[in-house]
């Protein structure tokens, strides 16, 4: 009796620390939400004032200042560059696993070790490059640095769901005779679905999210964190105004998250419940 009763205050206690972490997680974004319906004055008030009268005028001003052109850019971007990065990891990492090619330990290291370089490292180049073929402030050259970005992260991703697919599958696809092109589509990628969910959905995080590149390579025509600096000044009241952008921002990918929390939760666990 006492050890059930020392069971059920375990229990207790640990669900109360798990609220008490879920809460002290979403406790900065609802403060940013919040934040975003206060006038400026209420938003820098101290001490915070918790009763406050709404207001939309910070959103309003939002689409006032072409925030439909960067969002497009954004979704644009991040659809595309996401796309070619699965695209192009999944055949990779079919070379890397089923049927691999020569040294391809030291072709898995390469594609890590261009993740190891600083990005700031690299914007001198990439801009001057960019600049040669004419690609600066045009959404083509977001696609392809993003790509580029995810690329390595993707394919190791792909390649350990790859890796824990039975080996009995691939000798009865030998045996049925099938080609690699079948293998590859109507077999493996069915199999690893719930990882190709979770790794396009990683992938299209980071592109949406990004801002070095997007601020360095790009001006009127950028991604939504640019868009976020619009209102950032010194020596101005902006804090509920920028608290109103970034909610915008974070409602697709909160979004995203949600729809593909399935898939999301199976392709992380892939290796675990297998």
């Amino acid at each position: 009796m006492k050890r059930h009763r020392g069971r059920r205050s375990f229990d207790a206690v640990l669900s109360a620390l798990t609220w008490l972490g879920a809460l002290a997680m979403f406790a900065p974004v609802a403060w940013m939400v919040t934040t975003s319906f206060k006038t400026e004055q209420d938003a820098v008030s101290y001490p915070p004032s918790l009763l406050f009268q709404p207001t939309l005028e910070h959103y309003r001003r939002i689409f006032e200042n072409d925030f439909a052109s960067f969002a497009w850019v954004s979704v644009l971007v991040t659809g595309l560059s996401t796309a070619l990065v699965i695209g192009l990891a999944v055949p990779a990492a079919y070379a890397l696993t089923v049927r691999p090619v020569p040294k391809w330990r030291d072709v898995l290291f390469f594609f890590i070790s261009t993740k190891m370089m600083p990005i700031a490292a690299g914007i001198v180049p990439i801009y001057l490059v960019a600049r040669s073929l004419d690609l600066l402030n045009t959404p083509a050259v977001l696609i392809i640095v993003y790509t580029s970005m995810n690329l390595p992260l993707a394919i190791w991703m792909i390649r350990s769901f790859m890796a824990e697919i039975p080996a009995e599958v691939f000798d009865a696809v030998k045996v049925d005779g099938a080609g690699v092109w079948r293998e590859l589509v109507a077999i493996i990628v069915p199999l690893i679905r719930p990882g190709l969910a979770s790794t396009a959905l990683l992938c299209a995080i980071f592109a949406w999210n990004e801002f070095f590149l997007a601020v360095n390579l790009t001006s009127t025509v950028s991604t939504l964190p640019v868009f976020l600096q619009k209102f950032l000044s010194f020596g101005q009241l902006y804090t509920a105004q920028v608290a109103a952008v970034a909610t915008l921002i974070n409602v697709p990918v909160v979004l995203a998250g949600w729809l593909a929390q399935k898939s999301l939760t199976r392709g992380l666990t892939f290796r675990a419940v297998r």
